[in-house]
């Protein structure tokens, strides 16, 4: 009995016409009774049981399938890339890999109410009301093997904006005359597809774009800045002007360089294979030509 309860917590609960997205461990144990594996059973022996597997049909967690065809290339080569390799020869001390993308709608909302700092006893209390004052596009380059970052405010992105932080870091030493310049990216508009990389390329002969799989932005290392931006200089948001915003992120930048070291990338190409080989059984046909 207790492996029938197991498999029915591993079912969906509307796949056997309950109108539920998950179930709790109550919902559990009343259809326990109700499809009659027992006559009368409690809460906690329900949980009990669950628990000595880890199963928890009540939480949920969301992911996606890889599905750029070519996923296990794309992410090879970035992953290569952190490891200082390209297509299997080590870089040169003159080469680098910086990490680019976009934080975008970055607003400035002046609440309504001065913030009140820490108190004994009490948190900071800010204002729940706020005017908005704009927002900012912040557009990024990091390098991942020197922790140094180049950052700018647009009023909005697209290839422009992004051509000019490309045009500020690559008129910038060491970049300005290296041997090459890796530039890992996603496949936003700003910078999407080939005719993206014949842009780049015709501007800064030295530029080597890469593009990330599609749904991947996990394998981009500025996003992990970025998390690093929204928690310490975003949260809580109030600043009086959109100048302001822009004084505080450009000012954090030059202050993360002072304290900062490159991050140290666990994630390898044996663990991609293996990720790939779990998933990949799961997949649908499209999916599973991934793996």
């Amino acid at each position: 009995m207790v492996l029938q309860v197991k498999a029915l917590a591993c079912e969906l609960p509307c796949q056997r016409g309950l109108p539920l997205s998950r179930f709790s461990v109550g919902e559990l144990a009343a259809e326990v009774r109700r499809t009659g594996l027992v006559a009368t059973i409690g809460d906690t022996t329900i949980w009990r049981w669950l628990h000595q597997d880890a199963i928890r049909p009540w939480q949920h967690r969301c992911w996606i399938f890889p599905r750029d065809p070519d996923f296990a290339v794309k992410a090879g080569r970035i992953l290569d890339l952190y490891e200082r390799t390209w297509e299997g020869r080590p870089l040169s001390d003159d080469e680098f890999v910086l990490s680019t993308d976009e934080k975008t709608s970055i607003q400035a909302r002046a609440r309504c109410h001065p913030t009140v700092p820490p108190q004994p006893g009490s948190p900071m209390r800010v204002e729940h009301e706020y005017q908005r004052r704009g927002a900012w596009a912040y557009l990024a380059a990091l390098d991942v093997h020197r922790a140094k970052l180049f950052g700018r405010c647009e009023l909005r992105t697209g290839i422009q904006p992004f051509e000019r932080l490309v045009d500020q870091v690559m008129a910038t030493p060491p970049y300005r005359d290296a041997r090459r310049v890796f530039w890992i990216m996603d496949n936003g508009s700003s910078h999407r597809g080939e005719p993206s990389i014949h842009r780049l390329q015709e501007a800064h002969p030295r530029l080597v774009a890469v593009h990330g799989p599609v749904h991947a932005s996990w394998l981009n290392q500025v996003e992990i800045y970025f998390s690093i931006v929204q928690r310490k200089v975003l949260t809580p948001n109030d600043f009086p002007s959109l100048a302001a915003v822009r004084e505080r992120l450009l000012a954090f930048q030059d202050y993360y360089e002072t304290i900062a070291s490159p991050f140290q990338w666990s994630f390898t190409r044996s663990d991609l294979d293996r990720l790939l080989a779990k998933i990949g059984p799961n997949a649908s046909p499209l999916h599973r030509k991934v793996a």
